[in-house]
């Protein structure tokens, strides 16, 4: 099932946000074939799409999420960049990257920040909740 978000479509368990003029959208999906229920491990992966839809240049300078599981224990995971780059982007540029969220339980959520600079000051860029669903 997909549902519009603003004048996107997104997956019922993605998100779409767009903070500042920062577009960002991210796709979730389960990965069963490196999961094991039976050991609790559970694998997502996830893609993240970044748009810089205002009119100045922007750098991503560090991401910070907050991870729950299905048991509501809480993680955070802060650091410098994403997948170890600082991409600038100028108006109407994109940066697309994929990681992944080991779990202990079947389903989960995050969301999160990202840190920009535009003109030498930084502001935070939203990554709406998404759902980790096995």
């Amino acid at each position: 099932m997909t549902t519009a978000v603003g004048t996107r479509t997104v997956s019922r368990h993605g998100s779409d946000t767009v903070t500042e003029g920062i577009r960002v959208v991210v796709r979730p999906e389960f990965m069963p074939s490196q999961s094991s229920p039976a050991d609790r491990r559970f694998l997502f992966s996830y893609s993240v799409t970044i748009r810089n839809e205002g009119s100045a240049r922007v750098r991503l300078a560090t991401r910070s999420w907050k991870i729950v599981d299905a048991d509501g224990e809480e993680r955070v995971v802060e650091g410098p960049g994403v997948v170890g780059q600082h991409p600038e982007l100028g108006p109407g540029d994109s940066f697309e990257y994929a990681s992944f969220c080991p779990m202990l339980t079947a389903w989960g959520t995050m969301e999160g920040h990202f840190t920009f600079e535009r003109d030498g000051k930084p502001f935070e860029v939203a990554v709406g909740r998404f759902y980790l669903v096995s």
